[in-house]
């Protein structure tokens, strides 16, 4: 009777621990199903962007407007998984979307530096892409390979951003943190990467900046719930 029981009481253990190991198994099986779902973006440490519906119909106005391939604006290296969305200014006032990237594509002729952005947000509003996502632009610094870069433009010396170029930087920042599975966290300033006064406004105006980030956030909940 004793072994009959003992053998029992070690049947009754062994499915116990099947029970328990195929409970975590679905455990563990939902968790990543609903990561896969919800936050891409951590299982992978490659260049990631999230697609669909939801992220074609907020996406904004864009002219692509890409520099020839070259070592001084557009190397054509690949970047890592996107990380951030680094905010500049041009420090060139009055000037316009596409003068900036007119300057960029000369750099392959110039020689006379290594520069260039992403995207350039022009003084009406206007997005001009330069150089995809998924390659490296020369704009800010250790944070090239992880990073998307947009330049804005501004009209005087001020660096102070228009209504409409400000409308378009938040659009623009809210849409490539939904499309990289960011937050408003993740919008940093040049100045945040090498100390450079860059956007020069806000980097001199603490709570503009922090403004900004606020409008940023705001944004791409409304763009979660479809607003």
């Amino acid at each position: 009777m004793k072994k009959k029981k003992k053998k029992s009481q070690k049947k009754n253990r062994i499915q116990l621990y099947l029970r328990a190991g195929l409970a975590l198994l679905i455990v563990a099986l939902v968790i990543l199903i609903l990561i896969k779902i919800f936050k891409p973006s951590w299982l992978t440490n490659k260049y990631f962007e999230k697609t669909g519906e939801k992220i074609e119909a907020v996406e904004p106005e864009i002219d692509v407007e890409l520099l020839t391939v070259n070592p001084y604006s557009r190397p054509g290296t690949p970047t890592e998984k996107i990380t951030g969305i680094v905010v500049h200014y041009t420090a060139n006032p009055g000037s316009d979307a596409i003068d900036n990237r007119n300057y960029f594509e000369s750099l392959k002729d110039g020689h006379d530096t290594q520069v260039s952005s992403n995207f350039v947000v022009g003084l009406n509003g206007e997005i001009v892409q330069c150089v995809p996502t998924w390659e490296v632009a020369y704009a800010s610094n250790s944070r090239n390979i992880d990073t998307v870069s947009i330049e804005c433009c501004h009209p005087d010396e001020t660096g102070k951003f228009n209504d409409a170029t400000y409308t378009s930087m938040v659009q623009l920042c809210a849409w490539l943190c939904m499309k990289f599975d960011l937050n408003e966290d993740n919008v940093i300033r040049h100045y945040d990467v090498t100390g450079k006064i860059c956007p020069k406004y806000f980097v001199e105006d603490e709570e503009a900046w922090k403004k900004f980030r606020e409008d940023v956030g705001k944004t791409l909940a409304d763009f979660k719930d479809n607003k």
